[in-house]
């Protein structure tokens, strides 16, 4: 990758229906090479899908909660397990294992908090977990989608023509 490349992430982040001319016109490429070079970055899976971001608001989703997972079992087959439930809610939009005092932390949304105890009990009903902390979230005060791309390490030829 190159800083070409740098530059057509950048766009994309940014608006994804940018269409390829436009991209190519202000990264300084014809259309051809840089839709080429889009092709590259989806088939290395740098870029690995296209979406659409969506209000929270707008679709009554206007609840954020942090839900740290504690739990007794940490075997290969529960993680397996636990994953599978997970993947059955829709409300949980961000899912991790932990290092730390906490095993799992998942980003939830909902409604209202009628909604997130709806989903409390959905999910205990389906695995056994030790300990469970919710935080709602008062006020988001960033949010991106948009990854940094200064760390990326680019092609040796390319970083000494960008120097």
């Amino acid at each position: 990758m190159d800083r070409l490349d740098r530059k057509i992430l950048r766009l994309l982040q940014e608006d994804a229906t940018l269409a390829v001319a436009d991209i190519a016109k202000k990264v300084g490429l014809s259309t051809t090479p840089c839709w080429r070079r889009i092709q590259k970055l989806e088939e290395e899976g740098v870029i690995k899908r296209r979406v659409a971001v969506l209000d929270p608001e707008k679709i009554n989703v206007r609840v954020t909660v942090f839900v740290a997972i504690r739990t007794n079992s940490h075997s290969l087959e529960w993680l397996r397990r636990f994953s599978e439930v997970i993947q059955e809610f829709p409300e949980v939009v961000e899912f991790y294992r932990m290092s730390g005092e906490v095993d799992y932390l998942l980003r939830v949304v909902v409604p209202d908090i009628a909604a997130y105890d709806a989903f409390y009990k959905r999910m205990i009903a389906k695995i056994e977990i030790r300990d469970v902390s919710s935080s709602f979230a008062m006020e988001q005060i960033k949010y991106t989608t948009q990854m940094p791309l200064d760390y990326m390490v680019l092609d040796r030829e390319s970083a000494s023509n960008s120097v």
